[in-house]
């Protein structure tokens, strides 16, 4: 039998509250549960001691049988220090999608585009302006 430790979902709608159990894989969510080790109040704020309560003892015990914790139940073993949590990384969750990537590939086009006639234009009087000035300077004469 495979055992996870999980959060079984109560409360009324819109205010959640969990308890932290024990409980098949195969079980639903806030189905049959082993036992209960804990709760979480998510609406309590993050520095509140009442937000996440384990039994740290149980919580080693159903480890060293086999259960293996959720990512979330996981996050509040290691901040306790009973689990080793494996750091993730994925690179690609913060990349723009497709189309926020045409836009900002248009908009350097645009800006380079601009450059180039900024630049453009800066030379081009300079090239016209002395040939401009002769012209005055020898009706001044």
């Amino acid at each position: 039998m495979a055992l996870k430790i999980r959060l079984a979902r109560g409360g009324a709608k819109k205010r959640p509250f969990y308890r932290v159990v024990i409980a098949d894989t195969r079980s639903p969510r806030d189905g049959r549960f082993i036992e209960k080790i804990g709760t979480f109040n998510p609406l309590l704020p993050k520095d509140d001691a009442e937000r996440i309560k384990v039994d740290i003892e149980r919580a080693k015990h159903w480890l060293s049988v086999g259960a293996l914790p959720t990512d979330r139940v996981a996050r509040f073993l290691d901040d306790a220090g009973v689990y080793k949590r494996a750091q993730r990384n994925n690179p690609e969750k913060s990349k723009p999608k497709a189309k926020a990537q045409e836009r900002l590939e248009a908009a350097r086009m645009a800006a380079e585009e601009a450059a180039e006639a900024a630049k453009a234009a800066a030379e081009a009087p300079a090239e016209e302006a002395p040939a401009a000035e002769a012209p005055a300077e020898e009706a001044q004469a």
